[in-house]
């Protein structure tokens, strides 16, 4: 609208402005705009805060609603429920330092062809110099810089690799064909089967994050399609789950499964040397190696980036939703001893020769 001095200077223009209609006893503070539209008829709009509660938001039926920073989860499904008649929009616009709340969780953690996430980060902004964006970014506090620069929910104490992504993040380059690689798979219908490939550089004993494949409500069939693109000598770790049998196979174990279809599954699930198989000293050592720089991540990897970004605890305890690349990054880690190179399975595979014997 504009300041209240200057009504008409901001998106409306002011001969579009029909009506305005102050909230009871409150000077400046509006409450109906009614808007005079292209078609010649009057567009009204309400304006409503979110201390006034959802009821405040019941009602007639919307054209459109935009929720300005976030609002709790009840007046969000309300707003979607006022435009259900005309299948209207709900936007919402905000900096989620709230963590990953309900209506976040939403967005990020239960995908809909519904629902869809911009993301804009201080890059994004054309306007700022160079210099200037740096200055921004050291005025916030430490635990609010990823939240207001890059749109990543405030997660605190809870997150589970609180490490400054550019410290791991790498442009994409060849990988030397002498480092050995391995892959890490996660099982899942439901929630996303995933898998990774994992390059080992021996000489510095720093991991590279090479590649990322994640789909849910897809058969063995069509993963391991996929993934036998990534190379027949890779081998695959997988969790201890693959030993379990499902309905689709007809009682063949999952790591079964996944060998019949042509990939090179190692001959035990993801485990220390020792046998152990403890997800806090796996997540220990990925952290270690971040921190000590001998981890390392593609930067185009979007899904592998989004699920390391949101990864996080709740009163202690590891949240296991959209942590299915993660997880299979660390059976990776764990089976790291049994990487491989091209070279080594040609070898291992190249057909026995015998001596020629010469009769005379």
């Amino acid at each position: 609208m504009g300041a209240p001095v200057r009504l008409g200077t901001g998106t409306i223009p002011k001969d579009a402005i029909v009506e305005l209609v102050t909230a009871r006893g409150i000077a400046d503070l509006l409450d109906v705009v009614k808007v005079r539209h292209v078609s010649g008829d009057i567009s009204l709009i309400g304006l409503k805060t979110y201390a006034s509660g959802r009821e405040k938001f019941q009602g007639e039926s919307l054209d459109w609603a935009w929720a300005d920073e976030e609002c709790p989860i009840d007046i969000y499904t309300e707003l979607l429920t006022r435009t259900n008649v005309g299948n209207g929009p709900v936007w919402m616009t905000f900096t989620p330092l709230l963590g990953v709340s309900e209506v976040v969780r939403r967005f990020l953690h239960e995908r809909s062809p519904d629902r869809q996430v911009v993301t804009m980060t201080i890059d994004d902004v054309a306007h700022y110099a160079e210099d200037e964006k740096q200055r921004i970014i050291a005025s916030y506090p430490e635990h609010e810089k990823e939240a207001r620069v890059k749109g990543i929910p405030v997660l605190g104490s809870g997150r589970i690799f609180p490490i400054v992504e550019e410290r791991i993040a790498i442009e994409h380059r060849d990988i030397p064909p002498h480092w050995p690689r391995i892959g890490g798979m996660d099982f899942g219908w439901d929630h996303p089967f995933a898998a990774v490939e994992l390059a080992w550089d021996r000489d510095t004993d720093t991991v590279y994050i090479t590649k990322a494949y994640r789909l849910k409500e897809a058969t063995p069939v069509i993963h391991a399609a996929a993934l036998r693109a990534w190379g027949k000598d890779m081998r695959w770790a997988w969790p201890r789950d693959g030993r379990r049998e499902t309905l689709e196979g007809a009682g063949i174990a999952l790591a079964e499964q996944y060998k019949e279809q042509g990939l090179n599954m190692l001959h035990e699930h993801a485990q220390f040397e020792d046998g152990s198989v403890s997800v806090e000293a796996g997540l220990i050592k990925m952290l270690t190696m971040m921190q000590a720089g001998r981890f390392k991540v593609f930067k185009h990897l979007n899904d592998w980036w989004e699920e390391f970004r949101l990864y996080h605890r709740k009163d202690g305890k590891v949240v296991k939703e959209g942590d299915d690349l993660m997880a299979a990054t660390r059976y990776a880690i764990l089976m790291l001893r049994f990487a491989s190179t091209r070279a080594a399975y040609d070898k291992f595979r190249r057909p026995i020769e015998y001596p020629k014997v010469k009769y005379v």
